[in-house]
């Protein structure tokens, strides 16, 4: 149970949330400015129609009351045409506030899909700066997830404030005619409605921290979600029988959280169900104090009418505004997840190089003592690390699984910077150069590359997308890394969409996504490549052509591949043999194998399979 103070921290922390609306309004304006105006003009005018239907209803009725005193059994003697100009003018009115209605809700359905398609493009703009290692943090997947989540609370927003003003500017309307009357009925309001916005308030802000302290939960459930209906894990699901692992996992968190959200609710539900009585104790008190005042004469029927509406109206515009009041400070909570991750830095280091990369490069990589351990980890992946990549030359990283292969590779291509020591590219620190200008001269391929569900054409030009329409480029590339007997087998060719994701698409076997994945290392003129496994779906024969098509296309370049089979390490030009993050051996493989120490053990270890 949190105590007083925690209470009133609590609500001033909601209340601080407001802050989120200018710059969130500032993102509407800058979507689109003129449907922005348009939108706020529109609620403006539809502000003053309630006033205005209250008002004519009154003079309707103060007009058939004076007819009623001049009806003599046959006709009304009294002129009717001001009683109809009146009902034509309700008529008008709402007729106007119906078409203001569609024109409000067709405007805010367009801004809230332009909101929705730029928040969503900030977020991606924003991930693409962050670091590498801040994606392998579970407490930053929190923030990404919640951050992309809440795009329907952000539309909600915008229509919640859009509403907020609206109301307001009508309650500024119906205020002039209640305290005309009798200022008191106004203090009767406010009194009715307070206990109820702070219980809204409190309820709010814990509807907020719930859903913020189940976040990891949450996005397991969408895990669970996908894996439990997806191409990817259909096959195992049935294979292994997990459907019921799954499903009972989801259940059991789902329910979980369901509790916690249903004692929530139903409190919520008591509390607003006793506020309400009040707020409808005050207006039928209210009602009486106005009735007897036109039984007295005091007022006419029709100000009786139109000042038991205005109230009527007031209230619940009030209580409204009162329990919109505290969802915007709710909503505007979801919104700091959305600026909290777009203000996330990168945690590099605000250093950026600014140095171009020599072309060609002339002495080549040198590792000088580079220790690394990755985000989060204890142990170091590599060690007091040392040795030269020449340019021009070719080098095979070879090791076990978990001896640092990949993490060099990360390294050379500046995802990750070193804990100790440094990498020099031609005598110059590597952190010294602009990173972009970096990526471009490096042509990389990794073991788990990413199959993207679009045609071949963009799954080999990602490797260089601002080529994407060089038709030439591509299927160069695809020749090169053998993708091109792929493609050929294709009903659309290079136009054909891969994957099962959307409609017409085709799958593709391991290998032949290998070929094609690695078609994007050939998509740029770089002088670095680098070949990360990428070939371990393919069998012998196709693995052997790929490198020997890599030792040809790479001639003059340098080049840098990591495979398990010394059939194709040993085309390389040296070796580097990498035990538990530290260099064990290095040479060709002629020189490793005359020291008969490591490699030369797992070199024969592997060639009595083959025999």
């Amino acid at each position: 149970m949190p105590t007083l103070r925690e209470r009133i921290s609590n609500f001033f922390k909601q209340f601080g949330a407001l802050r989120n609306i200018p710059p969130f309004f500032q993102m509407i304006w800058d979507v689109s400015p003129r449907m922005t105006l348009f939108n706020a003009a529109l609620r403006i005018v539809q502000a003053a129609i309630p006033v205005a239907m209250l008002y004519v209803g009154k003079e309707i009725i103060d007009t058939i009351i004076a007819l009623v005193g001049q009806y003599n059994e046959t006709k009304i003697v009294g002129n009717t045409t001001a009683l109809w100009q009146w009902v034509g003018a309700e008529f008008a009115l709402a007729v106007v506030n119906s078409l203001l209605g569609r024109a409000i809700t067709l405007t805010e359905s367009l801004l809230g899909d332009l909101i929705s398609n730029d928040s969503s493009i900030r977020i991606m703009r924003h991930a693409a700066t962050l670091d590498l290692f801040q994606f392998e943090n579970a407490e930053f997947y929190d923030k990404l997830e919640r951050a992309r989540t809440q795009t329907a609370n952000r539309t909600m927003l915008m229509s919640l404030v859009m509403s907020q003003a609206q109301d307001l500017i009508s309650m500024l309307f119906l205020v002039g005619g209640l305290a005309a009357f009798n200022p008191w009925l106004i203090v009767i309001l406010v009194v009715a409605v307070i206990p109820s916005f702070v219980g809204e308030t409190h309820f709010n802000r814990r509807s907020y921290s719930l859903t913020h302290s189940w976040t990891p939960e949450r996005r397991e459930l969408d895990y669970l979600r996908y894996i439990g209906a997806s191409n990817e894990t259909a096959k195992e699901i049935k294979i292994f029988g997990l459907e019921n692992f799954i499903t009972d996992r989801f259940k059991d968190i789902s329910h979980r959280y369901y509790e916690a959200n249903k004692n929530l609710t139903i409190k919520r539900a008591a509390w607003g169900s006793f506020f309400s009585l009040i707020g409808t104790a005050s207006y039928y008190g209210a009602y009486v104090f106005i009735v007897l005042q036109a039984v007295k004469g005091a007022i006419t029927v029709g100000t009786l009418t139109f000042l038991a509406g205005s109230f009527q109206r007031m209230q619940g515009l009030l209580s409204g505004v009162m329990s919109r009041f505290s969802r915007v400070s709710e909503t505007a909570l979801y919104l700091q997840d959305f600026f909290d991750f777009l203000e996330l830095k990168p945690l590099s280091g605000s250093h950026k190089g600014t140095k171009r990369v020599p072309r060609p490069i002339r002495e080549g990589f040198v590792f000088e003592n580079v220790s690394f351990k990755y985000p989060g980890s204890d142990q170091w992946a590599l060690r007091n690390l040392s040795f030269h990549l020449r340019a021009g030359e070719k080098l095979a990283l070879v090791g076990e699984n978990g001896a640092g292969k990949t993490t060099i590779v990360k390294l050379l291509a500046h995802l990750y910077e070193p804990d100790e020591g440094r990498i020099l590219l031609d005598g110059v620190d590597l952190c010294d150069y602009d990173p972009a200008d970096l990526r471009d001269e490096i042509g990389i391929i990794f073991q788990d590359f990413f199959r993207y569900a679009l045609p071949v054409s963009e799954n080999i030009a990602v490797g260089n997308i601002d080529e994407r329409q060089n038709r030439v480029l591509i299927e160069e590339a695809a020749e090169k890394s053998l993708a091109d007997e792929v493609v050929k087998n294709l009903p659309k060719k290079y136009d054909q969409m891969l994957g099962k994701r959307f409609t017409g698409g085709v799958d593709l076997s391991g290998g032949q996504w290998q070929k094609i994945a690695l078609a994007r290392a050939y998509m740029r003129d770089a002088q670095l490549i680098i070949l990360d496994e990428p070939t371990a779906a393919l069998d012998a024969r196709a693995e052997h052509e790929v490198f020997v098509r890599f030792s040809e296309l790479i001639k003059g370049k340098t080049g840098v591949l990591i495979s398990h089979r010394f059939s194709t390490v040993r085309m390389a030009d040296r070796i580097l043999f990498l035990e538990h993050g530290q260099l064990l051996e290095i040479g060709s493989h002629e020189e490793l194998l005359a020291k008969k120490g490591k490699y030369a053990e797992l070199f024969r270890l592997q060639a009595k399979g083959y025999l």
